[in-house]
């Protein structure tokens, strides 16, 4: 039973429906303080993963070409605009001023709600959990993550509204296929392939913790075809391309 993946997808919406009723009670020094907090909660966690990779040059290449890919097939600006279909679609129902809870600029709100969605539903760690605990049945990973999604989606729907507890929907999809689907693609991974595909997550939360805290836009949803191509590029380069260079 995907009890990891349950629980994490019940921590975001129930982080999302209490940051909607108390974002209005919250000052902003309180809700940026926190927001720092979990930019570098999250890139703790981004650099736990990467201290794991086993081979540099293969990480490096699957972020490098899958950005380039993500850019080239502008893959950021369509999960954006899915982003604001589904929060059009879901103001519909709600009404406009349920749905933000601040007066972001328009820009400023699909930046947030993009890196929300990639923290919430493309997380390296959430990622690898899934697929863990569809294999060994061990949820610690996804418990960890939802500790901290939890807060996290309460500070966020300050600013978004309830449209960050529908995120859970997708992150909902993505993480119970590759629960399902873990025993075919669990039995392929060498533990090499395992490590290099965390650190590379670990990079993509890295990322989105630079963003969280405002230092840097990184354009995180064009790194996710990284996560995609890690593990064959792992594979490639311990197997042809690393005897070549040792031998």
């Amino acid at each position: 039973m995907p009890i990891g993946v349950i629980l994490n997808v019940l921590a975001v919406i129930s982080g999302g429906i209490i940051g909607t009723l108390v974002g209005p009670r919250l000052s902003e020094s309180f809700k940026n303080g926190l927001n720092t907090v979990f930019g570098a909660c999250a890139m703790t966690m981004g650099i736990g993963s990467i201290v794991l990779m086993e081979n540099m040059p293969a990480v490096i290449l699957s972020v490098i070409a899958g950005t380039s890919l993500g850019l080239v097939i502008h893959l950021g600006e369509r999960i954006t605009a899915g982003a604001m279909l589904m929060q059009r679609g879901i103001s519909r129902f709600l009404g406009e001023k349920r749905m933000s809870g601040s007066g972001l600029s328009r820009e400023a709100y699909e930046m947030t709600l993009v890196t929300v969605i990639v923290l919430f539903c493309a997380s390296g760690t959430g990622i690898y959990g899934s697929i863990v605990s569809g294999m060994t049945g061990d949820h610690s990973i996804l418990l960890a993550k939802s500790i901290l999604d939890l807060p996290t989606a309460l500070i966020f729907a300050c600013a978004l509204g309830m449209v960050v507890s529908f995120i859970a929907i997708p992150q909902a999809v993505i993480f119970l296929l590759l629960f399902y689907m873990a025993g075919i693609i669990y039995p392929f991974c060498s533990p090499a392939m395992i490590n290099d595909f965390k650190a590379c997550g670990g990079v993509l939360l890295l990322a989105t913790g630079f963003r969280m805290i405002k230092v840097k836009e990184f354009p995180i949803a064009d790194m996710i075809p990284a996560m995609v191509i890690a593990m064959p590029v792992s594979y490639a380069w311990t197997t042809y391309i690393l005897p070549l260079v040792t031998g």
